[in-house]
Protein backbone atom coordinates (compact mmCIF):
# COMPACT_ATOMS: atom_id res chain seq x y z
CA UNK A 1 0.00 0.00 0.00
CA UNK A 2 3.08 2.64 0.68
CA UNK A 3 4.10 1.85 -2.59
CA UNK A 4 0.99 2.39 -4.23
CA UNK A 5 0.63 5.24 -2.43
CA UNK A 6 3.78 6.92 -3.50
CA UNK A 7 3.68 6.29 -7.31
CA UNK A 8 1.59 9.36 -7.85
CA UNK A 9 4.54 11.16 -6.57
CA UNK A 10 7.31 9.36 -8.41
CA UNK A 11 5.46 10.02 -11.54
CA UNK A 12 4.48 13.17 -10.97
CA UNK A 13 8.08 13.91 -10.82
CA UNK A 14 8.84 12.00 -13.89
CA UNK A 15 6.65 14.03 -15.91
CA UNK A 16 7.84 17.11 -14.40
CA UNK A 17 11.89 15.90 -15.30
CA UNK A 18 10.64 15.03 -18.69
CA UNK A 19 9.54 18.20 -19.57
CA UNK A 20 11.70 20.05 -18.12
CA UNK A 21 14.56 18.48 -20.27
CA UNK A 22 12.36 17.72 -23.41
CA UNK A 23 11.18 20.90 -23.97
CA UNK A 24 14.70 22.66 -24.69
CA UNK A 25 15.61 19.02 -26.87
CA UNK A 26 12.33 20.04 -29.06
CA UNK A 27 13.11 23.37 -29.49
CA UNK A 28 16.40 22.57 -31.12
CA UNK A 29 15.63 19.99 -32.59
CA UNK A 30 12.57 22.43 -34.43
CA UNK A 31 14.54 25.18 -34.74
CA UNK A 32 17.53 23.06 -36.87
CA UNK A 33 14.52 22.25 -39.10
CA UNK A 34 13.96 26.22 -39.62
CA UNK A 35 14.80 28.96 -42.19
CA UNK A 36 16.73 31.87 -40.67
CA UNK A 37 13.95 33.60 -41.87
CA UNK A 38 11.47 31.32 -40.05
CA UNK A 39 14.13 31.77 -36.78
CA UNK A 40 14.04 35.45 -36.44
CA UNK A 41 10.14 36.05 -37.42
CA UNK A 42 8.65 37.86 -34.86
CA UNK A 43 5.00 35.62 -35.34
CA UNK A 44 7.47 32.71 -33.26
CA UNK A 45 5.37 29.35 -34.42
CA UNK A 46 5.67 25.66 -34.15
CA UNK A 47 4.03 25.66 -37.72
CA UNK A 48 6.26 26.46 -40.72
CA UNK A 49 7.88 24.61 -43.51
CA UNK A 50 10.97 22.29 -42.27
CA UNK A 51 13.99 22.36 -44.39
CA UNK A 52 17.26 20.15 -44.27
CA UNK A 53 19.44 22.89 -45.41
CA UNK A 54 21.27 23.76 -42.41
CA UNK A 55 21.95 20.35 -41.95
CA UNK A 56 23.52 19.38 -45.67
CA UNK A 57 25.63 23.06 -44.24
CA UNK A 58 26.94 21.71 -41.53
CA UNK A 59 27.98 18.55 -43.51
CA UNK A 60 29.29 19.67 -46.02
CA UNK A 61 31.49 22.21 -43.49
CA UNK A 62 34.77 20.55 -43.15
CA UNK A 63 34.85 21.99 -39.71
CA UNK A 64 32.50 19.74 -38.51
CA UNK A 65 34.33 16.27 -39.14
CA UNK A 66 37.42 17.69 -37.55
CA UNK A 67 35.72 18.34 -34.61
CA UNK A 68 33.73 15.24 -34.35
CA UNK A 69 36.84 13.10 -34.61
CA UNK A 70 38.47 15.43 -31.94
CA UNK A 71 35.79 15.25 -29.49
CA UNK A 72 36.15 11.38 -30.56
CA UNK A 73 39.48 11.39 -29.59
CA UNK A 74 39.58 13.49 -26.45
CA UNK A 75 36.83 11.69 -25.05
CA UNK A 76 38.38 7.96 -25.97
CA UNK A 77 41.35 9.38 -24.16
CA UNK A 78 39.94 10.58 -20.84
CA UNK A 79 38.25 7.85 -20.78
CA UNK A 80 41.16 5.49 -20.71
CA UNK A 81 43.54 7.72 -18.97
CA UNK A 82 40.76 7.65 -16.12
CA UNK A 83 40.52 4.45 -15.78
CA UNK A 84 44.36 3.81 -16.14
CA UNK A 85 44.77 5.26 -12.94
CA UNK A 86 41.68 5.21 -10.93
CA UNK A 87 41.16 1.36 -11.57
CA UNK A 88 44.29 0.36 -9.58
CA UNK A 89 43.54 3.40 -6.87
CA UNK A 90 39.86 2.34 -6.34
CA UNK A 91 41.08 -1.30 -5.54
CA UNK A 92 44.04 -0.26 -3.22
CA UNK A 93 41.44 2.32 -1.58
CA UNK A 94 39.06 -1.03 -1.29
CA UNK A 95 41.54 -3.34 0.32
CA UNK A 96 43.82 -1.11 2.37
CA UNK A 97 42.98 -1.24 6.11
CA UNK A 98 44.95 1.85 7.35
CA UNK A 99 44.14 5.39 8.80
CA UNK A 100 45.45 6.95 5.24
CA UNK A 101 41.85 6.00 3.82
CA UNK A 102 39.97 8.06 5.13
CA UNK A 103 42.26 11.13 4.35
CA UNK A 104 42.19 10.00 1.36
CA UNK A 105 38.94 9.42 0.05
CA UNK A 106 38.44 12.66 2.12
CA UNK A 107 41.05 13.98 -0.22
CA UNK A 108 39.28 13.08 -2.96
CA UNK A 109 35.82 14.80 -1.91
CA UNK A 110 37.70 18.29 -1.80
CA UNK A 111 39.10 17.67 -5.16
CA UNK A 112 35.30 17.13 -6.70
CA UNK A 113 33.87 20.26 -4.21
CA UNK A 114 36.76 22.63 -6.44
CA UNK A 115 34.64 24.98 -9.16
CA UNK A 116 36.14 23.85 -12.83
CA UNK A 117 36.47 27.61 -13.13
CA UNK A 118 39.34 27.87 -10.16
CA UNK A 119 41.58 25.21 -12.31
CA UNK A 120 41.78 27.29 -15.51
CA UNK A 121 44.68 29.33 -14.50
CA UNK A 122 46.71 27.18 -12.56
CA UNK A 123 46.32 24.56 -15.54
CA UNK A 124 46.89 27.03 -18.78
CA UNK A 125 50.06 27.79 -17.07
CA UNK A 126 51.13 24.39 -16.68
CA UNK A 127 50.07 23.38 -19.84
CA UNK A 128 52.25 26.50 -21.08
CA UNK A 129 54.70 25.51 -19.24
CA UNK A 130 54.87 21.64 -20.28
CA UNK A 131 54.42 22.52 -23.92
CA UNK A 132 51.17 20.94 -23.96
CA UNK A 133 48.65 24.19 -24.85
CA UNK A 134 46.76 23.92 -27.92
CA UNK A 135 47.72 19.76 -28.08
CA UNK A 136 44.79 17.36 -28.00
CA UNK A 137 46.86 15.36 -25.37
CA UNK A 138 47.39 18.68 -23.00
CA UNK A 139 43.16 18.78 -22.95
CA UNK A 140 43.26 15.34 -22.44
CA UNK A 141 45.21 15.01 -19.43
CA UNK A 142 43.30 18.36 -18.21
CA UNK A 143 39.87 16.75 -18.46
CA UNK A 144 41.21 13.14 -16.96
CA UNK A 145 42.27 15.07 -14.00
CA UNK A 146 39.36 17.07 -13.28
CA UNK A 147 37.47 13.33 -13.93
CA UNK A 148 39.75 11.29 -11.61
CA UNK A 149 38.81 11.78 -8.65
CA UNK A 150 35.32 11.11 -9.10
CA UNK A 151 36.20 8.13 -10.98
CA UNK A 152 38.30 6.88 -7.80
CA UNK A 153 35.09 7.46 -5.47
CA UNK A 154 32.63 5.60 -7.62
CA UNK A 155 34.84 2.96 -8.51
CA UNK A 156 35.73 1.65 -5.18
CA UNK A 157 32.31 0.49 -3.53
CA UNK A 158 32.52 -2.02 -6.89
CA UNK A 159 35.94 -3.89 -5.51
CA UNK A 160 34.70 -3.10 -1.97
CA UNK A 161 31.34 -5.78 -2.65
CA UNK A 162 34.27 -8.17 -4.64
CA UNK A 163 34.51 -11.00 -1.00
CA UNK A 164 37.89 -11.27 -0.07
CA UNK A 165 37.92 -15.01 0.26
CA UNK A 166 37.80 -14.96 -3.67
CA UNK A 167 41.12 -13.44 -3.86
CA UNK A 168 42.23 -15.19 -0.97
CA UNK A 169 42.00 -17.98 -2.93
CA UNK A 170 43.79 -17.17 -5.77
CA UNK A 171 47.00 -16.29 -3.22
CA UNK A 172 46.81 -19.48 -2.02
CA UNK A 173 46.63 -21.03 -5.44
CA UNK A 174 50.20 -19.02 -5.85
CA UNK A 175 48.75 -15.42 -7.88
CA UNK A 176 50.66 -12.38 -7.08
CA UNK A 177 49.29 -9.36 -6.16
CA UNK A 178 48.99 -7.77 -9.44
CA UNK A 179 48.06 -11.38 -10.88
CA UNK A 180 44.85 -11.23 -8.41
CA UNK A 181 44.29 -7.64 -9.21
CA UNK A 182 44.08 -8.39 -13.25
CA UNK A 183 42.61 -11.82 -13.22
CA UNK A 184 40.28 -12.13 -10.45
CA UNK A 185 39.22 -8.30 -9.27
CA UNK A 186 38.95 -6.51 -12.97
CA UNK A 187 36.50 -9.55 -14.04
CA UNK A 188 34.31 -9.17 -11.26
CA UNK A 189 34.31 -5.48 -11.32
CA UNK A 190 33.52 -5.25 -15.08
CA UNK A 191 30.38 -3.46 -14.31
CA UNK A 192 31.59 -1.01 -12.56
CA UNK A 193 34.21 -0.18 -14.60
CA UNK A 194 31.93 0.05 -18.25
CA UNK A 195 29.79 1.96 -15.97
CA UNK A 196 32.31 4.84 -15.01
CA UNK A 197 33.70 4.30 -18.57
CA UNK A 198 30.43 5.44 -20.39
CA UNK A 199 29.94 8.19 -18.09
CA UNK A 200 32.82 9.54 -18.40
CA UNK A 201 32.69 9.58 -21.99
CA UNK A 202 29.31 11.27 -22.06
CA UNK A 203 31.01 13.97 -19.97
CA UNK A 204 33.95 13.95 -21.68
CA UNK A 205 32.23 14.56 -24.94
CA UNK A 206 30.25 17.88 -24.33
CA UNK A 207 32.36 19.21 -21.65
CA UNK A 208 33.18 23.06 -23.34
CA UNK A 209 35.31 25.33 -20.58
CA UNK A 210 38.61 23.12 -20.94
CA UNK A 211 38.00 22.80 -25.16
CA UNK A 212 37.87 26.39 -25.64
CA UNK A 213 40.47 27.53 -22.79
CA UNK A 214 43.67 25.29 -23.76
CA UNK A 215 43.16 24.79 -27.44
CA UNK A 216 43.81 28.17 -28.78
CA UNK A 217 43.05 27.40 -32.47
CA UNK A 218 39.90 27.06 -33.83
CA UNK A 219 40.67 24.54 -36.14
CA UNK A 220 41.29 22.23 -33.29
CA UNK A 221 38.35 22.97 -31.61
CA UNK A 222 36.13 19.79 -30.24
CA UNK A 223 32.07 20.02 -31.14
CA UNK A 224 31.21 21.88 -28.39
CA UNK A 225 33.75 24.77 -28.87
CA UNK A 226 32.63 24.53 -32.28
CA UNK A 227 29.15 24.88 -31.55
CA UNK A 228 29.64 28.55 -29.46
CA UNK A 229 31.61 30.01 -32.19
CA UNK A 230 28.59 29.46 -34.58
CA UNK A 231 28.00 33.18 -32.66
CA UNK A 232 29.55 35.46 -34.14
CA UNK A 233 29.51 39.66 -33.87
CA UNK A 234 27.14 39.93 -36.45
CA UNK A 235 24.41 37.69 -34.66
CA UNK A 236 23.89 33.81 -34.17
CA UNK A 237 23.09 31.70 -37.50
CA UNK A 238 20.73 29.53 -35.28
CA UNK A 239 19.62 26.70 -37.34
CA UNK A 240 23.10 26.05 -38.38
CA UNK A 241 23.78 26.10 -34.41
CA UNK A 242 21.30 23.97 -33.56
CA UNK A 243 22.08 21.74 -36.31
CA UNK A 244 25.76 21.25 -35.02
CA UNK A 245 24.16 20.89 -31.92
CA UNK A 246 21.78 17.63 -33.17
CA UNK A 247 25.04 16.01 -35.01
CA UNK A 248 26.92 16.64 -31.45
CA UNK A 249 24.20 14.74 -29.45
CA UNK A 250 23.91 11.63 -31.93
CA UNK A 251 26.86 9.79 -30.64
CA UNK A 252 25.63 10.97 -26.75
CA UNK A 253 22.54 9.49 -27.48
CA UNK A 254 24.05 6.29 -28.98
CA UNK A 255 26.46 5.51 -26.44
CA UNK A 256 23.35 6.38 -23.65
CA UNK A 257 20.99 4.05 -25.06
CA UNK A 258 23.45 1.06 -25.58
CA UNK A 259 24.57 1.36 -21.59
CA UNK A 260 20.89 2.49 -20.21
CA UNK A 261 20.59 -1.21 -18.64
CA UNK A 262 24.21 -0.74 -17.47
CA UNK A 263 23.92 2.72 -15.95
CA UNK A 264 20.94 2.26 -14.09
CA UNK A 265 22.10 -0.88 -11.94
CA UNK A 266 25.60 0.03 -11.93
CA UNK A 267 25.58 3.68 -10.60
CA UNK A 268 22.85 1.95 -7.75
CA UNK A 269 25.44 -0.78 -7.36
CA UNK A 270 27.74 1.82 -6.68
CA UNK A 271 26.02 3.73 -4.28
CA UNK A 272 25.27 1.10 -1.49
CA UNK A 273 28.35 0.99 0.38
Amino acid sequence: MIRRRREPIAFSFRAVLYVLYGLPLLWIVLTSLKSQGDVLSSQASIVFHPTLDAYRAAIADPALGAAVRQSAIVAIGTTAVCLAFATPAAYALARTRSAIVVPALTLLVVLQMVPQTANLIPLFWLLSKWGLLDTTFGLVLADAAMFLPWAILLLRPFFGQIPTAIEEAARVDGASTIRTFRSVALPLARNGILTVSSVIFLVSWGEFLYGITFMLSPEKYPLSSLIAVQSGAYGADWPAMMAFAVVAAVPVLVVYVASLRLLSSGLTMGAVK
